[in-house]
């Protein structure tokens, strides 16, 4: 295995799943109408100081810290012989970050989808993960926390959109956010990607039930 391949299994190890070519098929399914079936590129933003603390980082407009940094220049060489048309990236600064590193001295746009923000936590922002989360996760309403289904409806709503701008299209924003495939990729509610590790998706073909997602590098 090379240095490279090594870092990558180490980081898909440390996110807790073997995500590589993945189609995978244990997810609750998504609800809503089909995504436009378009190829498109996904990025999750660098890695932050509340990333590497464990904590929730939700609406706070935390910045990259250097690991984050390189991270998205890594990204950025791994799309560098992609012809990106459009870059649609949260608005929260360390996705914004991410997509100007990326972006560097491409001739396209930064497109902002407010409806690609991470889920609201409220009061639980700045702390580690609890039994609400679970609660959470299995449906329940926790005062001051965006619903779940309403993050996931407004989520895959900005996807939706965002795909619709000219291709190809790189989408950077947040794991949560990226949840709202999952319907699409085979992935489960609470499933992690790694920072700043660009994926390809490719609509499925017929007679396959998930989108194909290869994570670069």
């Amino acid at each position: 295995m090379s240095e490279d391949s090594a870092d990558l299994a180490k980081r898909l190890q440390d996110v807790g799943h073997s995500y590589h070519n993945i189609a995978l098929s244990e997810a609750a399914q998504t609800p809503g109408p089909a995504l436009v079936a378009r190829p498109f590129y996904y990025v999750r933003h660098g890695e932050t100081d509340w990333n590497r603390r464990g904590l929730m980082q939700g609406r706070v407009d935390t910045p990259l810290n250097e690991t984050g940094r390189r991270q998205a220049a890594r990204a950025a060489a791994l799309l560098a012989d992609v012809p990106l048309a459009t870059i649609c990236a949260s608005p929260l600064q360390r996705a914004v970050d991410t997509a100007r590193i990326i972006k560097g001295g491409r001739n396209c746009p930064i497109e902002i989808f407010d409806g690609l923000q991470e889920c609201g936590f409220g009061p639980f922002e700045g702390q580690r993960k609890g039994a609400w989360y679970r609660d959470w996760l299995a449906g329940a309403a926790i005062d001051g926390v965006e619903p779940l289904d309403r993050f996931i409806d407004r989520a895959r709503t900005a996807i939706d959109q965002a795909l619709r701008c000219a291709p190809p299209v790189l989408i950077v924003a947040h794991g949560g956010v990226y949840w709202a495939l999952n319907g699409e990729t085979g992935q489960r509610l609470g499933d992690a990607i790694p920072n700043g590790l660009p994926a390809v998706h490719q609509p499925p073909t017929r007679g396959e039930a998930h989108w194909q997602v290869t994570f670069l590098g």
